[in-house]
């Protein structure tokens, strides 16, 4: 379970038994900073914390402002500038060298737009979101902190914002950010001031689909459930002991492999692990998955045998162009050394998630650039009317 999914789960318990919830959310930062926009942390009145906005620095001060400073219920942003020196004297002592802003709100279920529960829609029907929150503003604008503008697939917004060119702008803004899937700040100049808006994706749960049920794909289904991700695995034996073998799984589809494409969903978001140890099952697999929107496709063996599986593939007349080979990984995982069932885990839930944030999987230490990008943030908009 991810944090976001534990904060979710944390906010339904703490509404059945009557405590007074808050949500901290990193709006906006600059520099070094241990967590970016988008982390976030819930706080009840009873003193329980789910998740982090820093590494354990920011947590305790941060609740100590939902006792001292939100008596009216109405929401506060804080900055930490851990630039400065009288940071060490303040005791946070961060040691990074940046600013964070948190954005402080009591949580309410009846609230419009209510941004937690527009998460949970997105996890539930899995579909990905956009929350548009307003956290500063300067000048006489008829606009509030925490106003949100909630941007849904289809096209549907859900906003409390009065301000009618604020809201087109969000939109057309939060059209481009769904698109892209990329998280960003935007500061917007509007005819009387300014307002700067935290435009946050909202995304469900990584669907992974492991296609066999040994005791090696044991591991690749713990360590994504770790991260959160919704794990389906896929024994074409069809033996029920798999059940047992995989009690972390969220599903556990139990098919052949004539007819293993009738009973699993692939767009593109799903990733996919085959190891089944099965030729003709991974043959019948990667017929099915190549031609799919499958962004990541991972075959376990060496070189040489993912190599034959497609040329078999040619010679039963089934072609693929380049872009489809492209994402198609074989050997599997990224290269650690790894030779035990645990490290090959590890490897391969790496590689999914550097080809999924479009990383290399190098050293860090060997990065030239900032380890996370911008992202086009804090860009200046002229509103008129």
């Amino acid at each position: 379970m991810n944090e976001l999914q534990a904060i979710l789960e944390s906010f339904e318990s703490s509404q059945k038994s009557g405590e007074i919830t808050f949500l901290a959310t990193v709006v906006k930062t600059q520099g070094s900073t241990y967590r970016r926009p988008g982390a976030k942390m819930l706080m009840t009145n009873t003193g329980r914390i789910i998740g982090t906005i820093s590494a354990g620095c920011l947590e305790n001060d941060v609740f100590e402002h939902t006792q001292q400073r939100m008596s009216d219920g109405e929401p506060i942003v804080v900055t930490y500038d851990n630039t400065a020196s009288e940071d060490i004297l303040w005791g946070f002592g961060l040691g990074c060298n940046g600013i964070v802003q948190v954005l402080i709100e009591r949580l309410e279920r009846e609230s419009t737009p209510n941004a937690i529960a527009f998460t949970q829609e997105c996890f539930h029907q899995k579909h990905l979101g956009i929350i548009a929150t307003v956290f500063a503003l300067e000048g006489a604008v008829n606009v509030k902190i925490g106003s949100r503008l909630l941007l849904y697939p289809d096209g549907k917004i859900i906003t409390d914002i009065k301000d009618t060119n604020l809201i087109q702008s969000l939109l057309t803004d939060s059209q481009a950010v769904f698109a892209n899937q990329k998280s960003r700040v935007n500061n917007y100049q509007l005819p009387l001031g300014s307002a700067e808006v935290f435009i946050e994706v909202i995304q469900p749960p990584i669907p992974l689909l492991i296609f066999g049920a040994g005791y090696d794909a044991v591991p690749v289904a713990q360590f994504a459930q770790a991260l959160g991700w919704h794990v389906t695995v896929v024994d074409c034996r069809a033996n029920e002991a798999t059940r047992a073998r995989f009690p972390i799984a969220c599903d556990v589809i139990l098919s052949r492999r004539e007819v293993v494409h009738k009973q699993v969903f692939i767009d593109a978001h799903t990733v996919a692990v085959v190891m089944t140890h099965n030729y003709l099952d991974d043959l019948e697999i990667l017929k099915m998955l190549l031609p799919s929107p499958a962004p990541y496709i991972g075959v376990l063996g060496p070189k040489s045998r993912t190599e034959r599986l497609l040329e078999d593939l040619r010679l039963q007349e089934i072609f693929y162009n380049t872009e489809q080979l492209k994402r198609l990984h074989g050997p599997i995982g990224i290269d650690i050394g790894a030779d035990t069932p645990e490290g090959i885990a590890i490897a391969i839930i790496a590689e999914i998630q550097a080809v999924l944030t479009n990383r290399s999987g190098n050293f860090l230490k060997n990065r030239n650039q900032p380890i996370h990008q911008c992202d086009e943030s804090n860009l200046n908009l002229q509103l008129t009317t």
